[in-house]
């Protein structure tokens, strides 16, 4: 995802200036480390479960104050400093907008989302 080029795109959707007051992003790339004991790694294998990746967009886009979500979940091999996982939300005013972007993080990665560590 470019994402200077999405946010440009979401800015010309129609109610974007009367909604739309913060748009955050999350952009996540592959780390050298292991989450779970540090240990290195040399590729990752990402498996996103698409179906529930639209399913929870959707459910969070209907949220108080939000007017759009947009979420691309990158697939296959990867290498540490390649991205992963991008979620733009956009919406009125920040009490709205962070939890929807922390929560939602939080839940693709544990419900939509697996991968593999390999050691380089």
């Amino acid at each position: 995802m470019d994402i200077s080029k999405t946010i440009a795109q979401l800015k010309q959707e129609p109610g974007f200036t009367e909604k739309v007051g913060m748009i955050l992003v999350h952009n996540g790339v592959v780390r050298g480390w292991s989450r779970k004991d540090g240990a290195a790694v040399g590729e990752i294998e990402v498996r996103p479960d698409r179906v529930r990746i639209e399913q929870l967009r959707a459910e969070y886009e209907k949220k108080p104050g939000i007017h759009r979500v947009l979420i691309e979940a990158c697939q296959g091999r990867l290498k540490p400093g390649d991205d992963l996982l991008f979620i733009i939300v956009a919406g009125d005013i920040r009490e709205n907008v962070k939890p929807v972007l922390a929560e939602l993080l939080d839940r693709v990665k544990s419900e939509a989302v697996s991968k593999t560590e390999f050691a380089p």
